[in-house]
C-alpha cells in the first residue's frame, strides 16, 4: 500500500484530496499542514509519494520540496498551483518535482498523477 502525504495550509483541500485518494482506493494518507511539518513527517513516516501545495507559511513548497530532495533524492514530490504561479511551478519541476497539478483540483487529474507514480492502490 502506497504512503501518501498530503500537504496544504487549508484544512479543506488536504479534506478534498484525501477523500478523492480515499475513494480510488488509496487509503494510506498522512498529512502536514505547512513545508517545515511535511518535512519532518517525510523523514517520519518515508512516504512514497508527497503532494504538496506551493504556497504556505512558515516554510513554502519550494523549501520544502528542496529539504526533503536532499535528504532523499529520490523521493516523489507532486506540486500544486493555482493559475499564475507558473514561474514557481517551473522552479518546482527544476528543483526535482515529478509534475503539477493546478487548482482547482480535477480528481481525475488527481488520480491518474498519483497511479502514474505509485501504481493502483
Amino acid at each position: 500500500m502506497a504512503k501518501i502525504l498530503l500537504v496544504d495550509d487549508a484544512a479543506f483541500m488536504r479534506m478534498m484530496v484525501k477523500n478523492t485518494l480515499n475513494e480510488n482506493g488509496y487509503t494510506e494518507t498522512y498529512e502536514a499542514s505547512d513545508g517545515a511539518e511535511a518535512v519532518n513527517k517525510y523523514s517520519e513516516i518515508q512516504p512514497d509519494l508527497v503532494i504538496m501545495d506551493i504556497t504556505m507559511p512558515n516554510m513554502d513548497g519550494l523549501e520544502a520540496l528542496k529539504a526533503i530532495r536532499k535528504a532523499d533524492p529520490n523521493a516523489s514530490v507532486v506540486m500544486c498551483s493555482a493559475m499564475g504561479q507558473e514561474a514557481m511551478v517551473i522552479e518546482a519541476i527544476k528543483s526535482g518535482a515529478k509534475d503539477f497539478i493546478v487548482k482547482p483540483f480535477k480528481p481525475e487529474r488527481i488520480v491518474k498523477t498519483v497511479s502514474s507514480i505509485v501504481g493502483q492502490p
